[in-house]
């Protein structure tokens, strides 16, 4: 969790809600904060935190889940990493009154994604270039979930999504 001073009563209640660590804001914090966590609240406008963080996005899969909250507790805004924390980080403020702005497109429609997926079968994508295009035909239409068990050799093409169970391919 990330404030400045004079927000600190607010970020005190965030904090003790998620269990989190409250940073104070400098010019490093951000870095510092993008370097040790995975999940980061930023109390802050969304102008300054966009500006803070875009020379230190990298790409989604490892660049931290990033929610802004503003001032008044109003709103918490995934900016980052919606399918890989922030939209289920923004839920969970929800449960002190903050209502979460999700703007993921799966899941503004009610629709799985690859990620989702993945994560409920405690799998890891192997492509991950794969998720765009099968993320949008998963707005669309339902999309079929293949468990093929080897050994075997499979052949995809670059609009299919390869998921692989953890632990497995080992002998």
């Amino acid at each position: 969790m990330i404030t400045f001073e004079r927000n600190r009563d607010a970020a005190i209640r965030i904090a003790e809600h998620l269990n989190a660590d409250i940073l104070t804001y400098d010019r490093s914090v951000f870095k510092h904060a993008f370097n040790e966590y995975d999940r980061i609240v930023a109390l802050f406008a969304t102008g300054i935190a966009v500006r803070e963080i875009a020379p230190l996005l990298i790409d989604k899969w490892s660049d931290p889940a990033v929610v802004v909250v503003d001032s008044n507790l109003t709103f918490a805004i995934p900016l980052t990493g919606g399918h890989h924390g922030a939209n289920e980080l923004a839920r969970r403020l929800s449960e002190i009154d903050i209502v979460p702005v999700i703007t993921t497109a799966t899941e503004v429609h009610k629709r799985p994604s690859v990620e989702g997926i993945a994560n409920f079968l405690g799998c890891e994508i192997v492509n991950k270039e794969s998720t765009i295009s099968v993320n949008c035909a998963l707005l669309e239409q339902d999309v079929e979930v293949l468990e093929i068990r080897g050994p075997k050799v499979v052949v995809v093409e670059e609009n299919v999504s390869v998921l692989k169970r953890s632990g497995a391919g080992t002998s």
